[in-house]
């Protein structure tokens, strides 16, 4: 087949382009056997964010597979180079946040192959309808030169086998009563463009101390059925999404198994208010993910007013965690000016292969139990904090002249010209400095004393709020809590 022409520019969501569609002969699902087309083209610098091959599935099919290539051509430092991802949509079409959405693995796989007994990780398994289907291309960079693609379709004929009953893990464990428990929730397998197993991860997760971890693969929740026999009385495990769009990528945190967010989308296009909903109808929260990071379509365009927390430490500690905490320490400041919700801090791994670290940092919560419920209130109510590993402890209250009492996420409500005394409690990091910041800025910092014991003295008219980082002498991040308000309101 020779380069297709391009058909129709749609307007509306990212902006997406039609090729002229594939078509298939055969319909006879006894005889068995298989075809295949191929498709090439070029897509020029600029092309639409998406670009989608309508393939006309015909009756019989037991199976549809599809590789693809692209070429790689030189280019200037500084200039961006090729990169093409990929994913399919059923009959039931492309419509934004439609039903039609059957996988995506983005650009870690250069093939995969959907049938109703099973399919590669990243896609769902389930019967090869007739219809139009849509394979989809995301140019997610295009050098200078354009892209040069093929895409190759096949189908293999034969009767359809049954789809298995995917097993989803419980919302609650043993736990140990109202607890602070340690969770992960930023993690990617091969279901996406990770290189670990679940069970790798499920492994890897009790090794590093943790209680709980949420599975987010990038654009799809096929991982959502792929822990069975992992969980266990000491290890919870909670369904998401990492919804990667082209400004900015948000977790979609402990969603009702099975529930897509399409990610089809930029901050231009008024749509991610509706994503954000369709979290929250599933059950999750909105967490956008490492808001200042510089890979392309990282950097968080969409605000701050449809988000219950915001990931500021993602992996090992760097510059863009440290812009994000600044960040987000002025959110805490516009929201004491302006008597509005705050909006917690929390930190993830986003772990995706050795040498990367589960559980570096992770998040720390105080919930009445080990539960999809009590942890997501305990996110979003602000009472956690972060550490680099399970091997930290520690406790951060404000206490008043008069013996009143707060801990992290809470208020401590008193006038505004009590004595209140700010005390951290650490161990487990030798060498540390702790420092205390305020809606001021820093106000205290100090050496980490043998006993892992500071103190400091305030009133709520000189600090609004209070939280705690404890660093390394490098200046690293080694935890952080989210803050104690300060006064009556």
């Amino acid at each position: 087949m020779h380069r297709r022409e391009l058909l129709r520019i749609t307007a509306g969501a990212a902006g997406a382009l039609t090729l002229e569609g594939v078509t298939f002969a055969h319909a006879d699902a006894r005889s068995g056997g298989e075809e295949s087309r191929k498709v090439t083209g070029r897509l020029p610098a600029g092309a639409p964010d998406f670009v989608y091959l309508p393939v006309e599935v015909p009756r019989g099919v037991r199976e549809l597979a599809v590789s693809y290539t692209y070429d790689r051509p030189a280019v200037p430092p500084g200039t961006q180079g090729n990169a093409c991802d990929i994913g399919v949509f059923d009959e039931r079409g492309t419509e934004l946040g439609g039903r039609g959405f059957r996988g995506w693995s983005g650009g870690a796989r250069t093939e995969f192959a959907i049938s109703a007994e099973r399919a590669t990780p990243g896609y769902l398994a389930g019967p090869v309808r007739a219809g139009t289907w849509h394979v989809v291309l995301g140019p997610y960079t295009v050098a200078p030169q354009g892209l040069a693609y093929e895409v190759t379709v096949t189908l293999r004929y034969g009767p359809a086998g049954r789809t298995p009953a995917p097993v989803h893990p419980p919302q609650r464990a043993k736990g140990r009563g109202r607890a602070w428990y340690r969770g992960d929730n930023h993690l990617h397998s091969v279901h996406s463009d990770g290189l670990r197993t679940p069970a790798e991860i499920a492994a890897a997760a009790r090794a590093a101390g943790l209680d709980w971890i949420t599975t987010t693969e990038h654009n799809t929740t096929s991982a959502h059925g792929a822990w069975e026999g992992l969980w266990g009385d000491d290890l919870l495990i909670l369904t998401g999404e990492e919804v990667t769009t082209r400004n900015g990528h948000v977790v979609a945190l402990a969603t009702d198994p099975g529930v897509f967010v399409d990610w089809r989308y930029r901050a231009r296009d008024h749509a991610f208010a509706r994503f954000a909903r369709v979290i929250h109808r599933a059950g999750g929260l909105v967490v956008p993910a490492h808001p200042h990071a510089t890979c392309v379509g990282c950097g968080w365009k969409f605000g701050f007013a449809d988000a219950d927390a915001v990931e500021v430490w993602n992996g090992p500690f760097t510059s863009d965690d440290e812009i994000a905490i600044a960040e987000w320490d002025n959110t805490l400041v516009a929201s004491v000016r302006e008597g509005r919700p705050w909006l917690p801090a929390m930190g993830n791994s986003d772990a995706h292969r050795e040498p990367q670290v589960v559980g570096l940092p992770q998040t720390v919560v105080l919930a009445d139990d080990l539960s999809r419920p009590a942890l997501l209130e305990a996110i979003r109510s602000g009472r956690s904090w972060i550490a680099e590993s399970s091997a930290v402890k520690l406790s951060f209250t404000a206490t008043s002249d008069r013996g009143a009492h707060a801990g992290i996420g809470e208020r401590l409500r008193v006038d505004a010209a009590s004595q209140v005394t700010v005390r951290l409690e650490v161990a487990g990091v030798p060498g540390c400095t702790a420092r205390f910041v305020t809606d001021q800025g820093q106000l205290f910092t100090a050496p980490v004393p043998a006993d892992g014991r500071v103190e400091w003295r305030t009133t709520p008219a000189y600090a609004a709020y209070v939280r705690a980082e404890v660093r390394h002498a490098s200046g690293d991040m080694a935890a952080m809590t989210n803050p104690v308000f300060l006064g009556r309101e």
